[in-house]
């Protein structure tokens, strides 16, 4: 469906239909190249940005979306390189068959709710960007299975289910900094309902109207968020700067201890000689 530009994101489309032979002559030269990123072949970008594509980009990533391409690696700067699917994903695997569609969408809800432990319809869905209607039948068919099992979590007010093979989870004592797009707070609304808070990095957001920062990474500190930081890299000064660090209001006291433990590794881990720490808020 991918292929025939029936399903994905409508920008990229147009590859599979009016501009495809663009998109194959990109694919053909991956072909007879070897893995390429956007950035040895890009043309036509028109602004700078995270999400300003160029045509290359876009062809690249209709190619991945569809499966002609994929990506085993990413280069320092966190840029995809793209290869033919056949060169990167093992023949075992690209020998099974392909599965009905109903079939793969409840091997994917299933999936879902393995990874995830308890969750709701929509938590299932988004692990694997499957839509309402794509997602409901497959839900319906493995909790008459019983292979998902419905129980009831306080404060929730959604449908929720449980893997029938899912264990009883032990104890976490650790320490981290997540990044926003970590599978643990990537479903916003999830992460409201699991740790109670409501997370944004605000990036867009006008600087006079932030609360947290620009980018803006939550602190786990065993199974709480209890802080968050605004961090930049000053690499001619060889620092990170920590511009403002928020503790949540029930953060334990040795939060800050633990916090500026993790943001010592995470110095190291980039390369810089040290921290410079910025204002401490508490509560907001």
């Amino acid at each position: 469906m991918a292929n025939a530009g029936e399903t994905g994101w409508k920008g990229l489309r147009i590859f599979a239909r009016d501009r495809r032979a663009d998109a194959l002559s990109i694919l053909e030269r991956i072909r007879n190249e070897g893995p390429l990123a956007a950035s040895d072949i890009e043309s036509g970008k028109r602004r700078a940005g995270w999400w300003e594509w160029g045509d290359s980009k876009m062809a690249l990533e209709w190619l991945f979306w569809s499966g002609h391409i994929t990506t085993a690696t990413r280069r320092a700067s966190f840029e995809r390189v793209y290869d033919l699917t056949e060169r990167v994903l093992p023949q075992t695997i690209l020998a099974l068959p392909t599965p009905e569609p109903a079939a793969a969408r409840r091997q994917l809800i299933e999936h879902s709710a393995r990874a995830l432990g308890v969750a709701t319809a929509k938590d299932l869905r988004d692990y694997f960007r499957l839509s309402p209607a794509e997602a409901q039948p497959a839900i319906a068919q493995l909790q008459e299975e019983g292979v998902l099992q419905p129980v009831k979590i306080d404060g929730w007010n959604q449908s929720t289910w449980l893997h029938r093979e899912a264990r009883r989870p032990r104890r976490i004592r650790h320490a981290a900094l997540l990044a926003p797009f970590d599978p643990l707070i990537w479903e916003r609304d999830r992460a409201e309902r699991l740790f109670g808070i409501r997370y944004r990095i605000e990036i867009y957001v006008p600087a006079p109207l932030r609360t947290y920062g620009c980018y803006v990474l939550p602190f786990l500190l065993d199974e709480q968020i209890v802080a968050r930081v605004d961090l930049k890299a000053d690499r001619k000064a060889k620092a990170l700067l920590v511009q403002q660090k928020t503790f949540e209001s029930d953060a334990p006291a040795h939060a800050s201890e633990e916090l500026d433990k993790a943001l010592r590794s995470m110095a190291r881990w980039l390369g810089l000689d040290h921290v410079i720490f910025g204002e401490a808020v508490r509560g907001v």
